[in-house]
Order: structure tokens, then sequence, then C-alpha cells
């Protein structure tokens, strides 16, 4: 990696851009209460070192384990855990109004496959071991607009990096979004590295949901905005 390449989209020692903002109104009390007796049963802290898999899932440890980056309000994320209970799920989110709402469906569901983490997802990527995700969602980033504010966008060499270290071969990466401009972003960081492979069947292909696909409150409001969706599925090799 160059020096250039470092600077603009280094570690984040070497830059303080975040990739999300935390700013949240205050949690309800139920919520609150589940941050204080629930989350700290299932919070990853990569602090202390790499994540062991086996504590942090017991018995379940060798289930497939799949990423979301950015759960948001935590729907999808929490229909998945529940729709496949087989498998294991990681989501990240620094909004503690997003913790909040996740936390909720893992209590109300009585999700026992989930565990969270708060910070900036590129320390748990760093952290995880190598080919240990079966698969990894990105769906409805913050596209930073400003060009400015581009480096802060999640995609980029050094995350893509990562994501192909802890991805296993074929494990499919999918990414949504409703920003044009974010889009055409993604595909040209995709297409500049060796990791990952792109192959649409049709051109109306990444306009196309996915077949499991639910819409998202998020997507529901583009929608009505008149803001149309990218569905783009991305597959290490």
């Amino acid at each position: 990696m160059t020096e250039k390449t470092k600077n603009e989209f280094g570690l984040e020692a070497e830059r303080r851009a975040f990739f999300g903002r935390r700013s949240s109104h205050k949690l309800y009390s139920t919520q609150q209460k589940l941050v204080e007796e629930l989350l700290p049963h299932i919070e990853i802290d990569v602090e202390k070192g790499q994540p062991d898999l086996n504590r942090l899932f017991g018995d379940r440890a060798q289930a497939p384990l799949f990423l979301e980056i950015g759960y948001g309000g935590g729907e999808h994320l929490a229909r998945h855990a529940q729709t496949h209970p087989e498998n294991n799920y990681i989501g990240c989110e620094p909004f503690m109004g997003g913790v909040g709402k996740m936390l909720s469906y893992i209590d109300r569901q009585a999700l026992e496959n989930v565990r969270l983490y708060r910070e900036d997802a590129l320390h748990l990527l760093r952290a995880l071991p190598d080919n240990a995700v079966s698969g990894a969602y990105l769906l409805y980033p913050d596209p930073w607009p400003k060009k400015k504010h581009h480096k802060r966008r999640f995609i980029n060499p050094v995350t893509l990096g990562q994501l192909a270290r802890i991805l296993k071969p074929g494990a499919e990466f999918r990414v949504a979004t409703d920003i044009e401009d974010y889009a055409t972003w993604v595909l040209a960081h995709i297409v500049r590295i060796d990791d990952f492979h792109w192959h649409p069947k049709a051109a109306s292909e990444w306009r196309t949901p996915w077949a499991d696909w639910e819409p998202t409150r998020y997507e529901q409001k583009a929608k009505r905005e008149g803001r149309a969706s990218f569905y783009f599925s991305f597959y290490r090799k």
C-alpha cells in the first residue's frame, strides 16, 4: 500500500474520520435497561485481542458466521438471525439508537445467535481470524456525499482488503445503496482489486432485489422520495 493510500484511507491512528455517526436521541428506558443488562453478555471487545469465537458463541461456535456492517434499526439482522437459527451473526453499529433497537429485537425474539460490536467496524475486521466469515452485508451505508468527506466512506482499499482476508472463498458480500454516486464508487473500488468477482447475468440485475430481500425502513423512505436502489453481490475468489 502506498503512503498516499494510507493517508487517504488508512488506519484510524492516521486519520480521525469515522465511518458512522454516533449521535442519538435518548434511549427508551426499556432499551437502556437492555444496554445495561443484556449488552455486556453479547458485546465484542477487540481491545482484549482477537475475538474468541468459541467463547463468543459457545456450543454453536462452528456454525457459519455472517457479518452485517452498519445494521441501522436492526430489522434485516434480526430477520436473518430468526430465519436462520443455524447461523451465527455479528452486527456492527456505533449508533446507539440502532443498538437499542437491535437489543430489543434480540430480547423479544430470544435470539441466541447474535453478537454486537459498537465501534468502528474496521477494528473488528482487522481482529477477526482469516477465512472466518461466510457472508457479509453492507446495506445503505452513509454515503458521505461531499467530496471532501469521500475518504470516510466505508468502501475503500483498506476495508476491502480486510474483508477479503476474513471472508471464506466463495462468500457473498452484499451491498445496497440508493445513491448512484456511491454505487459507482463501490464498483470502481471492487474492480480494482483481485479478491472479489462480480458477474451479473443481466444488465438490470443490480436493480433487482435479492430473492430473500425485504425492504428496510430506510429503503421504503428512499422509494417515497423517488430514489431507486442498487443491489450488488460480490463473491470472494
